[in-house]
């Protein structure tokens, strides 16, 4: 493949990270971050596409909490809700990969949103600073819901088969820490795997789909079956007693759609751990988007033609398990579809925490985090950030002691995942539109001219209107526990962030500053890199 050549029409800058000042003495290799190669790139388009597909695992996401999306306008709302949010989360992906053609590295949003403001400048310091942890923050609350999720469908199968067991808290939890430190050992442990788990992934994503969509859809209305639920039911029959007007109901509903496709950036802390970055980042994106779309709203549509008793789902603990039963009549059936969603979810989590080890690991190499050293280190013989993923994971279960002493605050803090991603891409995309598009070097994926603004201005004004709107109570009236504090908890997250900048953060951090235009043998070069001179266009 030949090297991608970056777009030489945008600006260049006279800085130079550090790491790129001391190469010509030490005679290493640095990539687009800036720094030093640590990783060995053993990824491929395949495999990283795969964690893509993995981590946002569109259609079991829907299906683990489809009891929230249905109250949002029932069968018509959730599948028109869904339609319209993928669609703006295309433009945030376009957005996304763009910059990560142009400045491929494992800080992603961070790396961006400190250098579109300008290289350099205290706000692109700033901005960049609380975007990372943003970020992070994110891949926190998201893992825990995962690993919950995970918890209640596993919980869920035992129930089935065994009539008049109930569900407890504790029995969730157990099952949530033996899933989050399994994956923290997998992830670990087993790095050199790691890319063959992702090729797995993609294989049980889509059987998973096949199956469980021929099933819901073949089965109804035969061996005394009840039958599919009427058209009407599925595409016009709006029902929403939620307090709000129907318009706004919609507008709301799009939160659970975001919360299925609006991990658009699952890739980008893996950029540094494949080669050709700039052209295969973007790819990946792309594949993990448009197959989760289509499988995402495919088995929407069947599993709304597979209800046929509505009124039971809100009695259910875990509607989809009812769903699966309606469909297929028998325990057995549900079970076996129910073990889908289950290995689905348990690779998802595993994905997840490799996204919240590296993240934490790019952020702690700029001194962002405390004891940025051991948090900054890569483990030479695993070749992973063994320190980042497992206090990681070690957060993940802080966050499910919680679900034990009440589900509501376990849900209020998850529930941020949101408004924490979209920060994050706010902070990274909407400085590069306010400064004109033109403090980067662009990669070999660019939206030239109007496009480019046009994506951008959109996507941000989607992220917007909709961080506000997604902060309203989920009812009304409303009470202590159906509140929804989401905006409660990323102000005092955001508090927490504010004061480590103020009284953590040493007057050495600059944050990144490398603006694109970097291609070394750190890029080319698959597997680990040795140490040659460096090739550098800045």
């Amino acid at each position: 493949m030949a090297e991608p050549t970056p777009d030489k029409s945008a600006p260049t800058t006279s800085y130079e990270p550090q790491d790129i000042k001391a190469s010509a003495s030490r005679n290493v290799v640095i990539n687009a971050s800036g720094h030093v190669q640590e990783l060995p790139r053993n990824f491929s388009l395949l495999s990283l596409a795969g964690i893509g597909l993995v981590v946002g695992n569109v259609w079991p996401a829907i299906g683990g909490s489809i009891l929230v999306a249905i109250f949002n306008g029932g069968p018509p709302g959730v599948l028109y809700e869904f339609i319209t949010v993928s669609v703006f989360y295309w433009l945030v992906a376009l957005s996304i990969a763009e910059l990560a053609s142009a400045i491929p590295t494992s800080a992603g949003v961070y790396h961006w949103a400190s250098v579109t403001p300008g290289v350099g400048t205290r706000l692109g310091r700033t901005l960049g600073f609380f975007a990372g942890w943003w970020n992070y923050l994110a891949w926190i609350m998201g893992a825990a819901s995962m690993a919950s999720i995970f918890g209640n469908t596993i919980v869920q199968m035992y129930a089935l088969n065994h009539e008049g067991f109930e569900a407890k808290a504790w029995h969730v939890f157990i099952v949530y820490i033996i899933t989050t430190w399994l994956s923290c050992a997998a992830v670990c442990f087993g790095n050199k795997a790691m890319p063959h788990l992702n090729k797995f992934g993609v294989f049980v994503i889509l059987a998973g789909f096949i199956i469980t969509v021929i099933v819901v859809t073949v089965m109804p209305g035969r061996g005394g079956r009840p039958a599919h639920a009427p058209s009407s039911f599925v595409w016009t029959e709006w029902t929403a007693d939620i307090g709000y007007p129907d318009g706004f109901v919609f507008l709301a509903g799009m939160l659970n759609g975001a919360y299925s496709v609006g991990s658009v950036h699952a890739t980008t802390p893996l950029s540094e751990e494949i080669p050709y970055p700039q052209i295969n980042v973007p790819k990946a994106i792309g594949l993990q988007v448009s197959i989760g779309f289509v499988t995402g709203l495919s088995y929407l549509i069947a599993i709304m033609y597979a209800i046929h008793d509505y009124g039971a789902l809100f009695e259910s603990p875990y509607p989809i398990a009812e769903i699966y039963w309606q469909a297929t009549g028998s325990v057995a059936g549900a079970t076996g579809l129910l073990s889908l969603v289950m290995i689905c979810i348990g690779l998802t989590v595993v994905g997840l925490l490799v996204d919240c080890g590296r993240t934490l690991w790019s952020l702690s190499r700029d001194k962002v985090t405390p004891f940025p050293k051991i948090l900054g280190s890569v483990n030479k013989s695993l070749d992973v950030p063994v320190a980042s993923t497992v206090v990681s994971s070690a957060l993940v279960t802080l966050l499910g002691c919680l679900y034990v002493g009440s589900t509501t605050a376990f849900n209020a803090f998850v529930g941020t995942f949101i408004l924490l991603s979209t920060s994050g891409f706010l902070a990274a995309i909407l400085p590069n539109l306010l400064t004109g598009r033109k403090n980067i070097k662009f990669g070999p994926f660019h939206m030239r001219g109007w496009i480019g603004f046009a994506v951008n201005g959109v996507a941000c004004a989607y992220m917007l209107v909709w961080f506000v709107i997604y902060c309203f109570p989920y009812y009304l009236p409303t009470d202590a526990a159906t509140m929804n504090y989401a905006s409660l908890i990323w102000g005092g997250l955001t508090i927490l962030v504010a004061l480590w900048w103020f009284l953590g953060v040493g007057d050495d951090y600059e944050g990144p500053l490398t603006t694109g235009g970097i291609v070394s043998e750190a890029e080319t070069t698959k597997g680990a890199v040795k140490p040659v001179p460096l090739t550098q266009e800045c």
